[in-house]
């Protein structure tokens, strides 16, 4: 008896399913919820973009301006 055989591809599409399912809930009761009828974002996730786009602009900048790297020895 093979170890891929039909019940068993089955149950593991099952398990996959019901497990998937099961994550997305626990995620989404994991995020945090907006404030009710003021509709206004977190100041965490403005901190957290922000935080990436200058990042993102830092490594661009470092990029482009060749002229700071030392020469190749």
């Amino acid at each position: 008896m093979g170890i891929m055989n039909r019940r068993n591809a089955i149950l593991g599409w099952a398990v996959w399913h019901v497990m998937k399912r099961i994550a997305m809930q626990k995620a989404k009761s994991a995020v945090p919820k907006v404030d009710g009828p003021k509709r206004r974002s977190h100041k965490v996730a403005i901190v957290g973009a922000l935080a990436a786009a200058g990042a993102l602009l830092f490594v661009w900048r470092r990029k482009t301006s060749g002229d700071d790297l030392p020469p190749a020895v």
